[in-house]
């Protein structure tokens, strides 16, 4: 078992979690305490469901979570790229990073599927 903070989608969500904390301090107070918080509230929570599904032996149920949580936090920058709180290069530069972790984490998914 590799070390949590070493695997590629744990430095890719740990990156997406300092462009998070970058852009939500731009954010209008509307939004900064209310959808800035949550964003960084859950993808901290998504680096806590990378660590556990790298400690268990059955990581079906953790890595679905984390693909759920990923969904909400692609939601939540669209939200605030509707919103007018992040520019269209932001939204585009955040949201690469997000596929790439949806990928990671679909493809950690089928791995465990075919053991």
């Amino acid at each position: 078992m590799a070390l949590y903070n070493e695997l590629p989608i744990y430095k890719a969500i740990y990156d997406l979690l300092l462009a998070i904390f970058k852009f939500t301090k731009d954010f209008s107070k509307e939004y900064k305490y209310t959808v800035g918080e949550s964003l960084k509230k859950e993808t901290i929570e998504l680096l806590t469901l990378i660590y556990r599904a790298n400690s268990r032996h059955q990581k079906d149920d953790v890595l679905q979570q984390a693909r759920e949580q990923i969904e909400v936090i692609r939601l939540l920058i669209r939200v605030m790229k509707d919103m007018r709180q992040i520019n269209i290069e932001k939204f585009v530069k955040i949201n690469e990073v997000i596929e790439n972790v949806s990928k990671q984490l679909t493809g950690w998914q089928k791995s465990v599927k075919s053991l």
